[in-house]
């Protein structure tokens, strides 16, 4: 898991390398993606996948093209850092969703995740000029819409308890690469396809990685209690934060820290909250 988070804390990089080189942020990620589907359906080929076309297939794929589209694009256009922590709003959206999806009530605890959270993003966004908190551009809005997705993303996966793994990730990786057809198909970005073999081979590797990075994530989610493994995904904002500043040269200001610091307390609460609730729910069946 930590291998995970290492990978998804810096796979903006590659991203940025065929931005600079002409290669358009839907095209990379429609690429890439494409890769790791036909990589998916080689590894599952034996999987009981199940593919028949069904509601629940179709919301998982679009909550993973609005978390993996709206992630890669933010971090494009943004600060790499800053992106991750609105992303990891998450516990936020998790909280609602459930309630709306899974009919879990909100208690107490669930009420503190949100005023966590919510205070984090305010310290963030606060826009001085303004007087409101409030995305300041592109990236954060992207970065908002690809944590809500991702939380709808699990919450959908938990409610279809009934669908394999391998049906799910697959499920997402063609999310994205018909997300992003459709989204070329209308004019959004540009459509050039790399030209240079260096750039297919920098796609072919990313789409490696994607296949690896979610094969050894849901390894380690199937061995590791809920609470650790979010522990250990949040160190994602470190390696971002180490590559950022050695990388790209970015730096956060004192609030975004701030703001930054709630989020993860948010986040390591949310995780003991589904600890707890879990432990609830085994003593009721024992």
């Amino acid at each position: 898991m930590l291998g995970g988070a290492l990978v998804w804390g810096v796979i903006w990089y590659p991203y940025r390398l065929l931005r600079d080189a002409g290669v358009d942020g839907i095209v990379s990620s429609t690429l890439s993606y494409g890769i790791a589907f036909v990589l998916g359906l080689l590894i599952f080929r034996r999987s009981p996948l199940a593919w028949a076309p069904s509601w629940a297939l179709l919301w998982l794929a679009l909550a993973a093209a609005g978390c993996n589209l709206g992630y890669v694009l933010a971090t494009l256009n943004g600060e790499v850092v800053r992106v991750l922590l609105l992303f990891y709003l998450a516990p936020l959206w998790t909280v609602l969703l459930s309630r709306l999806l899974l009919d879990e009530r909100l208690n107490y605890a669930g009420a503190g995740v949100i005023a966590l959270s919510l205070l984090g993003a305010a310290s963030m966004l606060w826009q001085p000029q303004a007087g409101l908190p409030a995305p300041q551009d592109l990236a954060d809005w992207l970065g908002l819409m690809a944590g809500f997705s991702f939380a709808l993303f699990n919450v959908l996966s938990r409610r279809t308890g009934h669908l394999p793994i391998e049906s799910k990730v697959m499920a997402a990786f063609a999310g994205v690469v018909i997300a992003g057809a459709l989204l070329l198909l209308a004019g959004v970005g540009s459509p050039e396809l790399p030209s240079a073999p260096s750039l297919w081979l920098l796609l072919a590797a990313l789409g490696c990685v994607l296949v690896v990075a979610n094969l050894v994530v849901q390894f380690g989610l199937a061995r590791v209690a809920a609470n650790r493994a979010v522990v250990i995904m949040l160190t994602e904002i470190g390696f971002a934060a180490l590559a950022a500043w050695l990388i790209a040269d970015e730096s956060l200001a004192p609030r975004d820290w701030l703001g930054g610091a709630l989020i993860v307390a948010a986040s390591l609460f949310s995780a003991r909250m589904e600890e707890r609730t879990a432990v609830r729910r085994l003593d009721r069946e024992s």
